[in-house]
C-alpha cells in the first residue's frame, strides 16, 4: 500500500493523522539554565505536520544532565518554556511529547561541580565528553544506591508532572544509547548483584519501576519508551541481546505501555540478522503494541499494528 504512511493510527490515547513520527533529534539550543528558547517552538511548530513529534531528549535533573544547551525539565523556568512550545505546536494542529533523559555515566563532573556522575555500577565510558571546559575524557562513574535509585524514580515522576503541566501530549522513556536506563539494562555496564542486576529480569527492575511512575501521572497509554537492540552503544553492551531485549519487552507489554521505538541496527546488527526489517521480530513477538522502527527505515514504519 503506497500510501501506508500517510494513514492515521491510534498510539494509546494519541490519534496521530499519519504514520510518520519525528525522531528525538538533540539540538542544543536552549538558553542559559538549560531553559527552552523562542527558536525552539518555532522549529516544532515548523514540524507539526508529523503523526507524532517526539521531543529532543529532556534532562530530568541537573544530575543527569550531561549536554551544553540541552533542555531540562527539573524548574518552574523550564517548565514555562515548554510551554510556549506546546502552545505553538498545538496551534499548528500537531502533537508532542516529551522524551525523558537520564544520562548516567555519560554525564562529565565538570557538569556535576567535580563530583562524580551516577550509574547502575562503578564503570566508565570510553571515548571523550564536550564539557564547559573542553573536550575531555569520561570519569570513572560511581554505583547507583537503593537510595539513589529511588531519588531518580521520583526525578522521573516529578519531570512527568511537569511535562503535563507544560501541556505535552504524553511522554517517552529514553532507555536507548547507553544512558542510564540502558545502563541498567545491559549486562556490560550492569554489574551489580542485587535485586538490579544479574538476570535479565533484575536489570529491567529499574525500568520498570520509572514506567510505573510515569504511568501514575500519565496513564499507560500516554507513556511510551525507546530502547536500542542494536549492539554497543557509547560503550555500553550485551552478552546476550535476545534475553536482555526480550525481557524488556514483556515489562512493556505487561505495563501496556503505548508504543515502543526502536532504534533499529543494520544488516549486522544485534541479532545477527542478514534481512533488516526482521531485526525486530523478536521484540514483536512479545511486545503487541505499536513498534516504530528509527535510523533511516523509511520504507518500513513498523506500525502495522494498530
Amino acid at each position: 500500500m503506497h500510501d501506508a504512511l500517510f494513514q492515521p493510527i491510534s498510539l494509546g490515547a494519541i490519534q496521530a493523522p499519519n504514520r510518520i513520527l519525528m525522531a528525538p533529534l538533540t539540538r542544543g539550543r536552549s538558553d542559559p539554565g538549560a531553559v527552552p528558547s523562542a527558536i525552539m517552538a518555532e522549529y516544532y511548530r515548523q514540524r507539526a505536520g508529523a503523526g507524532l513529534i517526539i521531543s529532543e531528549a529532556v534532562g530530568i535533573s541537573i544530575e543527569g544532565s550531561g549536554w551544553a544547551a540541552a533542555p531540562g525539565v527539573w524548574n518552574d523556568a523550564q517548565t514555562d518554556g515548554w510551554k510556549a512550545v506546546t502552545e505553538a505546536v498545538h496551534g499548528a494542529d500537531g502533537r508532542i511529547v516529551m522524551q525523558l533523559w537520564h544520562m548516567g555515566r555519560l554525564v562529565h563532573p565538570d557538569f556535576l561541580g567535580g563530583e562524580p556522575p551516577v550509574s547502575a555500577s562503578a564503570t566508565i565510558a570510553p571515548d571523550f565528553a564536550h564539557t564547559p571546559l573542553g573536550r575531555k575524557p569520561f570519569e570513572m562513574a560511581r554505583a547507583a544506591t537503593l537510595d539513589d535509585i529511588s531519588r531518580i524514580v521520583d526525578d522521573y515522576g516529578a519531570a512527568a508532572e511537569r511535562a503535563k503541566i507544560a501541556g505535552f501530549d504524553g511522554v517517552q522513556l529514553h532507555a536507548a544509547n547507553g544512558y542510564l536506563v540502558d545502563q541498567f539494562l545491559r549486562s556490560g555496564t550492569n554489574l551489580r548483584d542485587d535485586d538490579y542486576g544479574g538476570s535479565p529480569e533484575n536489570r529491567t527492575r529499574f525500568m520498570r519501576e520509572i514506567l510505573e511512575r510515569l504511568i501514575e501521572v500519565w496513564g499507560k497509554d500516554r507513556v511510551s519508551v525507546r530502547l536500542s537492540p542494536n549492539g554497543e552503544t557509547q560503550g555500553c553492551d550485551d552478552d546476550n541481546p535476545p534475553a536482555t531485549f526480550g525481557a524488556a519487552a514483556w515489562v512493556l507489554e505487561e505495563l501496556g505501555v503505548s508504543f515502543l521505538e526502536l532504534r533499529q541496527p543494520g544488516p549486522d546488527g544485534t541479532f545477527g540478522c542478514t534481512d533488516v526489517p526482521k531485526q525486530s521480530d523478536h521484540i514483536r513477538k512479545i511486545y503487541t503494541g505499536p513498534v516504530v522502527l528509527n535510523s533511516g527505515l523509511y520504507r518500513r514504519a513498523g506500525l502495522r499494528r494498530g
